[in-house]
Order: structure tokens, then C-alpha cells, then sequence
């Protein structure tokens, strides 16, 4: 099977913001820009055939082939997490990567960048956030959001660290085999093939959208080679990764994803 092409167009009422906002989407991608014409999403998708991504007058919006549900950026569960977290309340992610101010933190899998959110605000100005997503479009949804999320209109001004999130669109394991020894201080991974564990309306159109690599022995040696400090896994409780590849789980009675920890002060992990 053919691998498909993806193409931009504008919302169904487009205007000029609209329809610069679809070339810009032409620019950064190198995809061609389809007049709408009134037509459906689904009708351009089956006459051209290809994946399409939507420049509406308020957000990005992509259309893997065959979906009916957009996947948008949205803040998701970043948005009460980061609530309790400002209350001083605690965060297994935060705790299982044990990140403080100035950390830096590699995420692997970084979908809708909702853990990276949180991590952006807990490591500072002083700290840096990376996130690796091989699907292009995917990666151009997510950092076009970062960057443009209107987070005080939705009262959520403790986001604001969001915009410091550099977004990567590069398959995790080739991105990895690039960087120095020790040159973050947490790795992370939360991939989405194993069982669905995530109950946000938006996350089935991600799985749909993104790429699904497979846990690798390649895959974390080497982020057990970049990683100063920790390697961290979330995955479903019943998840074989945690003891495949020797991750401490960290179980969360009644509770569906559990996190790993690969502790790789002075090299503990190689």
C-alpha cells in the first residue's frame, strides 16, 4: 500500500486569517494547500487521498485518513494537574522523575504533551523540556498549540511555561543516538501501543495519528545512555516492559498506568 500524502485546506467558512494560516501549514510541511470549496473533510480526504489538516480560524486541527475525529491541541489533564501542583499538592509523574528546578527532561513519546507541560513548569526557565514526535503532522499540531494556546482566556495562566517545550519531530531512538553521554537528566517514555490507559476524548484520535514504536532493546540503552539521572516508563499495571527491561514499577493500587524508574546515577543503569 501506497504511503499516503497529506494536504491542507481551510476551515468550511474560510476567511484571510484562515486561509493564511493554511499556507503557512503548506510552508512548514512542504504539503500542497486545497481550496475547501464547501466541501466536507471527508470528500477531499477520498479525492485526493490523504490525510488532511484543517487551518481553522481558532486552532489546527488534523485529519488522519478515515478519521472523523479531529486530533487538536488541548491541554487535557495538564490543566487540573497543573492546579494541584500550584496547591502543593503532589505528582506521580513529577515524583517518579524526581525533577526539580533546572532539570532537563527528554520526552520519547510526547503526543498531546501533557506530562511535558507539567514538567516545563516544575523545571523553570532555568530547566528545558524536549519532546520527540516522529509523526510530522503530529509534531506540527503540537507546537503550533504549544506556541499558541491561549492559556490566560482559559484561566490557566500557570501554563505559561508551556511555550518553553522545544518540539522535535523525529522518530525518539534516532534523536537519542545524537546526543552526548549524561545530556539529560530525566528520559522518558509513555508509549501508546500497549493498552489504552488515557480517557481524554482527544487521545483516540492521537493513537490514530501517531506513530507507534515498539520498546526496543536499542531504544533504551540508549536512554539509559543519555540520561543522567533517571529513565522513567509509563505503561498500563499489566505492562511486560516494567520487567523486561528491569524498570522498579512503582504500583498504584486501583489505578490503571504505573510508572518505571531506571536509576542511572554514576552509570547504576549500564
Amino acid at each position: 500500500m501506497c504511503r499516503l500524502k497529506t494536504i491542507t485546506t481551510t476551515g468550511g467558512r474560510p476567511d484571510a486569517l484562515s486561509l493564511e494560516k493554511a499556507r503557512f501549514v503548506a510552508q512548514q510541511l512542504t504539503i500542497e494547500c486545497i481550496p475547501r470549496k464547501k466541501r466536507s473533510v471527508q470528500k477531499l480526504a477520498e479525492a485526493y487521498q490523504a490525510h488532511i489538516i484543517v487551518a481553522g480560524k481558532g486552532r489546527y486541527e488534523y485529519f488522519p485518513y478515515g478519521a472523523v475525529e479531529p486530533f487538536f491541541f488541548h491541554p487535557s489533564s495538564a490543566a487540573f494537574r497543573i492546579k494541584r501542583l500550584v496547591r502543593g499538592e503532589l505528582d506521580t509523574f513529577i515524583q517518579s522523575a524526581n525533577l526539580q528546578a533546572g532539570d532537563s527532561l527528554l520526552d520519547c513519546t510526547l503526543g498531546l504533551a501533557t506530562d511535558s507541560m507539567i514538567a516545563a513548569e516544575v523545571v523553570g526557565d532555568t530547566g528545558r523540556v524536549v519532546g520527540c514526535e516522529a509523526n510530522a503532522n503530529v509534531a506540527f499540531i503540537v507546537k503550533q498549540g504549544l506556541k499558541e494556546y491561549d492559556f490566560e482566556a482559559e484561566n490557566l495562566p500557570q501554563l505559561s511555561r508551556m511555550r518553553n517545550i522545544e518540539v522535535v519531530s523525529e522518530n525518539a531512538v534516532d534523536y537519542l543516538k545524537k546526543q552526548p553521554d549524561n545530556s539529560f537528566d530525566v528520559v522518558y517514555l509513555d508509549p501508546m501501543f500497549e493498552e489504552v490507559i488515557e480517557e481524554s476524548k482527544n487521545f483516540k484520535p492521537l493513537r490514530q495519528a501517531g506513530v507507534h514504536d515498539e520498546v526496543s532493546n536499542e531504544w533504551i540503552e540508549q536512554a539509559k545512555r543519555v540520561a543522567k539521572k533517571r529513565v522513567v516508563l509509563k505503561a498500563h499495571f499489566r505492562s511486560p516492559l516494567f520487567a523486561r527491561f528491569q524498570f522498579e514499577q512503582q504500583v498504584r493500587p486501583n489505578i490503571k498506568f504505573h510508572f518505571g524508574v531506571i536509576h542511572c546515577e554514576e552509570k547504576e543503569c549500564l
